[in-house]
């Protein structure tokens, strides 16, 4: 196995760190969770801060599974800067879908976790690497990488009409568009304009 590039490994251990540290120190939740608009509690710097934080042993796990099986990967291509620009720009788009759809229905229940923005690595990956077989944990079907992020994102948008879990469903989704709109934006494809690619 490679080792895991600076940038994800670094990621990984600030995730499970703080994670630790909402035992230890239960407020920071309440201070950097992402609290809906109307509910009197949102500061600005909650649309990055809420990435840091999860809910449970199980949301952390697979966060950090797969920030390292498909994260590392793009860290290499891409390097450092970009990286975090992409992951950046998915935790943004994921905010700010959670944030449209807890105004629609009226909820005040923050959000945490970075599964915005591995959705968004997870449709990089099958943007870049489509025809990668890849062997998920849940289904342990082999399946194409474009074909897991079919079905992936076709699930999170029925789950998203019918799930009452409170999993943020339309988060998932955002980080998705924030990761498809970047990669268009770095190739000049439209929506925006034509730039040459650096």
């Amino acid at each position: 196995m490679p080792p895991i590039p600076p940038i994800t490994k670094n990621l990984m251990l600030a995730c499970v760190g703080i994670f630790a540290l909402q035992f230890l120190f239960p407020p920071i939740q309440f201070w950097f969770a992402l609290f809906p608009l109307s509910s009197g509690n949102f500061g600005p710097w909650q649309v990055v801060t809420y990435a840091f934080l999860h809910g449970g042993v199980g949301h952390l796990f697979f966060n950090m599974l797969g920030l390292w099986m498909f994260g590392s990967e793009l860290e290499r291509l891409w390097g450092s800067r970009r990286y975090l620009q992409f992951l950046l720009a998915g935790v943004l788009a994921a905010a700010a879908a959670q944030m449209i759809f807890t105004a629609v229905v009226g909820s005040r229940v923050p959000t945490v976790g970075a599964s915005g923005a591995l959705f968004a690595l997870l449709l990089a990956f099958g943007m870049l690497f489509p025809n990668r077989v890849i062997m998920p944990l849940f289904p342990p079907i082999p399946m194409k990488a474009r074909t897991f992020v079919i079905v992936f994102g076709a699930l999170e948008l029925l789950l998203g009409y019918f799930d009452r879990t409170g999993i943020a469903h339309f988060a998932h989704l955002g980080g998705m568009v924030g990761g498809f709109l970047m990669i268009r934006y770095w190739r000049g494809q439209p929506p925006f304009g034509a730039r040459r690619r650096r």
